[in-house]
């Protein structure tokens, strides 16, 4: 992805729909970084925009964002909203909302803060929907202090809070572990004569699930009957999802007779948490028992579930499981998806065999499925695991031409493969390609490069890494201080890993000398080599383990869907054994 121009920046290709709307289609060498900035813009060039008037433009372009949204492309909406901006058209408040939606989806929550402003500068009074969506995005990121302060603010801006309001803040709450100030927040509807809805009262279950306090659940519930609000299926869903989370699937299950005993219905998803939960528990036989009863629950089988079935008997290596899901799901006419593909692939990636995963992944492309983010992830993770990263950094390629845009997690997992084999210039390249295509880097991602730098023998760049920390806005932790101050023990600098535990800085020029008398060292003893071959972290011999891998059978028959016209791939492998071992080896003599 090189660089690009600007007219490149702003050219776009709309492409219709079946439905009549357009949707910009945007290489993948044109989704390069599409940083909003909300403090400058062009001047109104738009003679309707700049008389006050409801523009056409700004009110189609406003539609495509939401379109955006609904589809989950939030970078789409920062090109059309910068396109908007260029063109000299006034956003309206609409506009500004949407946009909102997008910074939220993307978690760029820095940018939030001055949005409220931008508005208000545009001469624009926000109600109570766009403060809701303000809300809505420092709950989501756990700051809850200034989703208070907003809310505060609604009543300086004359801007009644809404039950939509207080869920948001239930919500937040109940997002960073504090189900008790959510339960303030409804005795504060009800002085306030706000009435909260089923929804709010569910979010109030889901907090105590979330916290393990299922007894705690089960009393708002109570109070939500005696409020003459009637639970419905997400309600008991919520708690069924929190015992089968505990390991008590079997309670989830017998809930379904309470539900029917109030006259409701449980759905696919109440059946999905169940199989789901004894998947997880390896309790396979109860799993496909309970497949047979939705039937008798007149629930049809969906994705979900077979999904579910497959992973657990994938886990539990029981092939003729999952060749006896594979025929259920052909006998109920349901076809996979990327997620069953998925779960296949990584099957094959932690056994090690990424021949096969990539087969899988290619037979996918054959059934006209594309793979998302996560499937992706998967064969990148794979070609680490198995110390291929120039296949892995390949991925990125392969997402380019199916126009999925790469997140932290796989720019992260393919730097640690560069890392782990030693090659730090092709990890660095990589880093300041995340960084350039407005991917921001995490923790994990600056602990990664500094350990790779470490086992290099350089704790010098390392170090450097703090710096650049800092500037991103990431706080380093004690262990990523302590990863750098193992770099400088482990080439015999103690009193550097000193100086960085106690937190003493150095300058550019003592670390450059450094540097210099360490490679001094090293070609005075002869053992000046450059980069290391570096292991995985997490795949290192203890000298005495190993993994072994034996596949006793494996047909690769194939089975198509004939749906109207369309040629589905239905059973894309068949596992007749796949056994994962630990077996103890003899210590290696040469």
């Amino acid at each position: 992805m090189g660089d690009l121009s600007s007219e490149e920046r702003r050219s776009i290709t709309l492409g219709k729909h079946q439905n009549g709307a357009t949707e910009p289609h945007i290489e993948g060498k044109q989704i390069h970084s599409f940083s909003v900035s909300f403090t400058s813009r062009n001047e109104l060039s738009c003679s309707v925009c700049s008389s006050n008037n409801s523009c056409q433009t700004v009110r189609s372009r406003t539609k495509l964002m939401n379109v955006l949204i609904g589809k989950r492309k939030p970078r789409e909406v920062h090109f059309i909203f910068k396109a908007l901006i260029e063109e000299g058209h006034r956003p309206t408040l609409v506009t500004y909302t949407t946009l909102l939606a997008a910074l939220t989806l993307q978690k760029h929550f820095k940018s939030i803060s001055s949005l409220l402003v931008k508005v208000e500068q545009d001469g624009l009074k926000p109600d109570s929907i766009f403060f809701n969506a303000l809300i809505n995005a420092f709950s989501e990121s756990g700051n809850m202090i200034e989703a208070m302060k907003l809310f505060h603010k609604m009543k300086e801006k004359e801007c009644k809070p809404t039950t939509s309001t207080f869920n948001t803040l239930i919500k937040g709450f109940g997002i960073i572990g504090n189900p008790e100030e959510s339960l303030k927040l409804l005795d504060i509807m009800l002085e306030r004569d706000v009435k909260p809805n089923d929804r709010t009262y569910n979010i109030l279950v889901r907090a105590w699930c979330n916290e393990g306090d299922i007894k705690e659940a089960w009393n708002i519930v109570y109070r939500m009957i005696s409020s003459g609000v009637k639970p419905d299926a997400v309600t008991y869903n919520t708690i069924a999802r929190a015992y089968a989370e505990k390991g008590e699937t079997s309670r989830a299950e017998a809930m379904i007779s309470m539900m029917q005993n109030e006259k409701v219905e449980p759905n696919e998803r109440t059946c999905g948490i169940i199989v789901n939960g004894y998947c997880k528990e390896g309790n396979m036989t109860d799993a496909l028992r309970f497949l047979y009863r939705m039937k008798d629950l007149g629930v049809h089988p969906n994705l979900v579930v077979f999904n579910s079935l497959i992973k657990g008997f994938l886990d539990s290596t029981d092939p003729d499981g999952v060749d006896e899901t594979l025929s259920l799901m052909e006998e109920f006419g349901v076809k996979p998806d990327v997620v069953t593909f998925s779960t296949i692939m990584n099957a094959w990636s932690s056994a090690g065999l990424m021949d096969k995963c990539q087969e899988i992944f290619d037979d996918m492309a054959k059934a006209a499925i594309e793979p998302d983010i996560h499937a992706f992830s998967i064969l990148a993770k794979g070609y680490v695991r198995s110390r291929e990263p120039e296949k892995a950094e390949g991925v990125l390629k392969l997402m380019h031409k199916s126009g999925v845009y790469p997140n932290v997690v796989i720019f992260t997992t393919i730097i640690s493969g560069w890392c782990s084999a030693g090659k730090m210039e092709y990890a660095n390249k990589l880093f300041d390609k995340m960084c350039e295509m407005d991917v921001p880097p995490n923790l994990k991602t600056f602990e990664t490069l500094i350990w790779g730098y470490g086992e290099a023998k350089q704790p010098w760049k390392a170090e450097e890494f703090l710096a650049v920390m800092e500037k991103k806005g990431i706080r380093p932790q004690r262990k990523t201080v302590q990863l750098v101050a193992d770099a400088w023990r482990a080439i015999g600098f103690l009193s550097k890993a000193k100086r960085i535990v106690n937190g003493s800085g150095d300058d550019k020029h003592e670390m450059y000398r450094d540097r210099k008398l360490h490679d001094q060292k090293e070609k005075q003893n002869g053992s000046y080599l450059g980069s290391p071959v570096i292991l995985p972290m997490d795949n290192r011999h203890n000298g005495t383990t190993s993994m072994v891998i034996k596949t006793l059978k494996s047909s690769s028959s194939r089975r198509f869907i004939t749906v109207g016209n369309s040629v589905l791939l239905s059973n894309v492998c068949r596992f007749r054994a796949i056994r994962v071992w630990q077996m103890q080896l003899a210590p290696c003599a040469c």
